[in-house]
């Protein structure tokens, strides 16, 4: 592909090199616009008489095109595509949804020419109208075998990016303490719901109950059975491990614990356990205050019912320190 400047009479069906300004400085044409007839009569109208031009040789795609194919390949789940000048092309979530990113596929793909692909982070809370991601082509045009390429591998491993909704999510939260059972509930209640709303949810259902083993575990069988997204417990003391109080009577009511500790400063001292599809949370101090901790990793994901690993969970170290 070579620029050349030619009469702008000759411009319709080449691809703008430059944007073009008025004469007052707001912008008239942005580059990589495929000049049509009504544009020459435009051009005319301003005074101009030359233009930067290129057109596509063999084998190449333009780039708008190139970025629309690989947005279509790149994302999947409550997303919309919107083209975007200058070979761009933005996805947006069409409802709040939590973002899941494959970080490897994601480099993979930045690996090869012809595109770059950005997106928010993996397990970020996105409101509905917001941009989660953007592809970018390379100027003007992009040779067919790098589209392709990309294409191929999106299709054989993708998708890059899925847009999870949170839609309706119902929290159960359990407030703990080993002599007051509402001691908890006036500690962390606000703070609780704060926390919530950053994910547009709030509390459903909640109990209050002493840390004694048999009504911790009547509490979470009691929670369990209204088939929450996530059940929450909030307790005023700090777990020595899966066997002490909260952890036992996880297990009791049913729970497969997934993951003891996060490396993520604070709520280092995570516990997360599944009764059957349902997450049960329990996360140490993190409800004393609304500053960033690993419940802000966690809740997105949860929210949107997707199950988190003790896999994903130590992949969480990278960056773990949030303070």
């Amino acid at each position: 592909m070579k620029a050349q400047s030619v009469d702008v009479k000759q411009a319709a069906g080449k691809i703008l090199c430059s944007t073009v300004f008025r004469a007052c400085g707001k912008k008239l044409l942005a580059k990589g616009r495929l000049i049509r007839e009504e544009d020459v009569e435009l051009l005319r109208s301003e005074g101009m008489t030359q233009v930067w031009v290129t057109e596509l040789e063999e084998g190449e795609i333009g780039e708008d095109e190139a970025a629309m194919r690989i947005a279509a390949e790149v994302g999947c789940g409550s997303l919309e595509i919107r083209p975007a000048p200058g070979g761009k092309a933005n996805l947006v979530a069409a409802e709040n949804c939590c973002v899941l990113v494959d970080e490897d596929l994601l480099r993979q793909v930045n690996c090869i020419s012809g595109a770059a692909v950005a997106t928010l982070a993996n397990f970020t809370y996105a409101a509905a109208g917001q941009r989660v991601a953007v592809v970018k082509s390379t100027p003007f045009a992009v040779p067919r075998q790098d589209l392709e390429a990309v294409v191929a591998i999106l299709r054989e491993r993708g998708p890059v990016l899925q847009a999870r909704p949170i839609r309706n999510p119902v929290v159960a939260v359990l407030y703990t303490d080993p002599i007051s059972a509402d001691k908890a509930r006036q500690l962390f209640d606000g703070v609780m719901r704060q926390r919530l709303e950053r994910f547009g949810a709030s509390v459903s259902l909640s109990l209050a109950s002493t840390e004694q083993p048999r009504a911790l575990v009547r509490s979470l069988e009691h929670l369990l059975r209204a088939r929450p997204t996530v059940v929450l417990v909030a307790s005023t003391t700090a777990p020595a491990g899966p066997s002490d109080a909260v952890g036992w009577a996880m297990v009791e009511a049913g729970c497969r614990i997934e993951r003891f500790m996060a490396p993520v400063e604070p709520g280092s001292l995570l516990l997360l356990g599944y009764k059957d599809d349902i997450p049960v949370v329990a996360a140490p101090g993190c409800w004393r205050s609304t500053k960033p901790n690993v419940l802000d990793l966690l809740l997105c994901p949860l929210l949107a019912r997707y199950r988190l690993s003790g896999w994903e969970i130590a992949g969480l170290g990278h960056g773990g320190l949030l303070e």
